[in-house]
């Protein structure tokens, strides 16, 4: 790739681009003529990527919960390009299991990668974003952001995280007259591998009941990744902060949880998992 070509093409950095939502955010922006670079901590699912993508991407093996590799990535996007237009802090993982049961362990890698990852994204590249005079963030959350669920307390929590950092974020960079946006991105169901491993230390039949119905789901009223990404960036077109391809999921949970609160009652479970 050479130097003029890059200086022609908005950059995009996506972290978790091995597989699902990442991977089809990469397809896209590559369709769209975008120089992409890819951040996953699965090297060999990035380079079949990559290789998908006609060897055009560039890869950066990164672990989003390590400040210092994710610092790493933002030094080789710049070195590379000069500038990132766009940063999705994308990578994300599920730990399924009743609270009281769920080990440190599970919460650690949880927290260090839906949150801290998010975080270390931010801190890396904002600043950066801000000197070069432009550029919009991405925070990957969900529909779960916005509504908790059982037995996926430590998704639940980051996500809900997630859309409170995003919110700061953009509240702080107006205060301040930054020329630079953040976006909340909240998926609903998408086709994706985040069940395919989700499980805590502790196994549980309504877990596994659990899980087992949240991956028909996705294969039942689950969105393409592909189809995902382009409804994504049909929204960053807009300028669009509230990221929500699949609405209707994200509106009815609101007004489920909402309504809760405001008739203070108890939590209920919105879905048949018992």
């Amino acid at each position: 790739m050479t130097e003029p070509e890059t200086q022609e093409k908005q950059v995009v950095v996506v972290t978790g681009a091995a597989s699902g939502i990442g991977a089809g955010i990469a397809r896209h922006a590559h369709a769209r003529g975008m120089a992409v670079l890819l951040a996953d901590i699965d090297t060999a699912a990035l380079d079949r990527l990559a290789a998908d993508l006609g060897g055009a991407a560039l890869t950066c093996a990164t672990d989003v919960a390590d400040s210092g590799s994710v610092h790493a990535l933002a030094d080789l996007a710049y070195d590379s390009f000069g500038r990132v237009d766009l940063l999705f802090n994308n990578a994300g993982i599920m730990r399924a299991g009743f609270l009281w049961q769920l080990g440190e362990s599970d919460w650690d890698a949880a927290l260090g990668v839906n949150v801290t990852g998010v975080v270390n994204g931010i801190r890396a590249f904002v600043p950066r974003m801000i000197d070069q005079g432009g550029g919009r963030v991405v925070n990957t959350a969900s529909i779960g952001g916005f509504a908790p669920g059982p037995m996926m307390s430590p998704y639940s929590a980051s996500k809900f995280a997630v859309v409170a950092i995003t919110e700061c974020l953009q509240m702080e960079l107006t205060m301040v007259g930054a020329p630079v946006s953040a976006s909340v991105l909240a998926p609903g169901p998408v086709v994706t591998s985040v069940f395919d491993n989700p499980f805590g230390a502790v196994s549980h039949p309504a877990v596994d009941r659990m899980v087992a119905q949240m991956r028909e789901l996705l294969g039942t009223d689950g969105l393409d990744a592909d189809t995902f990404a382009e409804l994504v960036f049909a929204g960053i077109d807009r300028g669009d902060f509230w990221l929500a391809p699949q609405g209707e999921h994200l509106d009815s949970m609101v007004r489920q949880h909402t309504a809760t609160i405001l008739e203070r009652r108890e939590p209920v479970i919105r879905q048949s998992f018992r």
